[in-house]
């Protein structure tokens, strides 16, 4: 079935100027911007590349294991106390307990959210402990002592940074760095301290002590009561864990809910897919590599990807791509790239949407957002764009110019410019 062009999508579609050749015999690499910030410039080789800037922060004190401790005349010294687990912080970057996609863009996220609150956090997917461990201490005084491990949760929001035609006041345009797809919120944890803390020592406020030192409860009953040597448990502490449980829990449940509702890798599809859902531009597009022959082609075969090849006789099609569903906002077009060869869709299967340098394929179109690409264009004039999918967040690229290469994303582009494409009408 032919795709329709409607005139409100037709506004959105690209340049199709030919872009200014490169002089003959350049080898140079492209100029990539050394930092990208909200407002500032880029170059068309920014295209392909995706950047994070730390919108919010919050620290919070957590203790993530405590034992109340009574200390008796006969029982000073050191002593190695099991302390029971109050709360688990994991590590996420993105929409799910995993982060979001694997590789450079949430570690960098995470190395800014620490430089701008002025700690060292964990960059990796990791927790801490969920199981009870010990904390040895030397009691040198009898008396009621909370026995910890705690740290510093830091928690956000980021947002994505993306190279972008803007246009100026006096009506010119220029490549900027502008937010796009793929912003969200963070988790992450500072170094574990452990320590003890009575209900008589004085302590700064707002410290992992202080934190602690809440949990003994000191004006309760329980913190003025004699009592034997060993475990003493308060109430807050006991309602602190319950709480943090609960929170846990329902964060958990949410996490399942989203990977539930993913949607199914579903399987290539070699034959024409109906297209009845889907509204194309009429414009058929080559997405070359810049000054090179080779470009997008979808698979041949089920189950492969999408690679670079040299357009012939022999193409039929299958490196020709139609934008379809076309939005725009802020300047940045969202699109379902549609192969005329193979009637599938262009996406990220589920099951590598989460994976750093998972590969580009076609499916059945069936408009979810692993079917949904951002597209990031150069000035009027120019046919290069990035490219972004929508739901990984990660940009388009390829590992190496050679024909066959599959086109994979890459969380955060390809920061040596080789993830800037044209969009070329055929």
């Amino acid at each position: 079935m032919a795709c329709a062009a409607s005139a409100a999508v037709a506004t959105v579609g690209l340049a199709v100027s030919p872009a200014a050749a490169a002089p003959a015999g350049t080898t140079a690499a492209p100029a990539v911007s050394a930092e990208a910030e909200p407002g500032g410039a880029c170059t068309a080789a920014d295209l392909g590349t995706r950047h994070p800037y730390i919108k919010s922060t919050e620290v919070t004190p957590v203790i993530t294991h405590f034992k109340g401790w009574y200390v008796t005349e006969g029982s000073t010294g050191s002593q190695k106390v099991t302390t029971t687990v109050q709360t688990v912080i994991k590590v996420t970057v993105g929409a799910n307990a995993s982060g979001n996609v694997e590789g450079a863009f949430p570690q960098l996220a995470l190395t800014k959210a620490g430089a701008t609150v002025g700690l060292n956090v964990q960059l990796e997917y990791t927790s801490t402990s969920t199981a009870a461990t010990e904390v040895t201490w030397n009691f040198a005084s009898p008396g009621y002592y909370g026995l910890y491990k705690g740290t510093k949760k830091v928690t956000g929001t980021y947002g994505s940074l993306h190279c972008n035609r803007a246009q100026q006041a006096d009506g010119s345009w220029a490549l900027k760095w502008v937010e796009g797809g793929g912003a969200g919120s963070f988790t992450t944890y500072t170094t574990l301290e452990e320590g003890a803390v009575r209900c008589e020592d004085a302590v700064p406020a707002d410290s992992i002590m202080r934190k602690a030192q809440d949990l003994l409860d000191c004006g309760s009953a329980v913190a003025t009561a004699t009592h034997p040597a060993g475990e003493v448990t308060s109430a807050k502490a006991a309602e602190a864990r319950k709480a943090a449980q609960a929170e846990q829990a329902a964060t958990e449940r949410a996490v399942d809910a989203r990977t539930a509702q993913a949607p199914a890798n579903p399987a290539p599809d070699p034959a024409p897919a109906p297209l009845a859902a889907l509204n194309c531009q009429a414009a058929v597009y080559k997405i070359d590599v810049p000054g090179k022959p080779l470009n997008w082609s979808a698979p041949l075969l089920p189950g492969d990807g999408i690679r670079l090849r040299e357009s012939n006789f022999l193409s039929a099609h299958l490196d020709n791509w139609k934008l379809c569903n076309v939005t725009e906002s802020n300047g940045v077009i969202e699109a379902s790239l549609w192969n005329w060869g193979n009637g599938g869709c262009a996406t990220v299967p589920a099951a590598a949407a989460n994976q750093e340098l998972g590969v580009l394929t076609t499916a059945s179109c069936v408009e979810d957002d692993l079917q949904r690409f951002y597209i990031y264009r150069d000035v009027p004039g120019s046919t290069k764009v990035g490219i972004q999918n929508k739901y990984s967040g990660s940009m388009a690229g390829h590992d190496r110019y050679a024909d066959g290469e599959q086109i994979r994303q890459y969380s955060s582009g390809r920061q040596d410019g080789t993830g800037t494409y044209t969009m070329t009408v055929v």
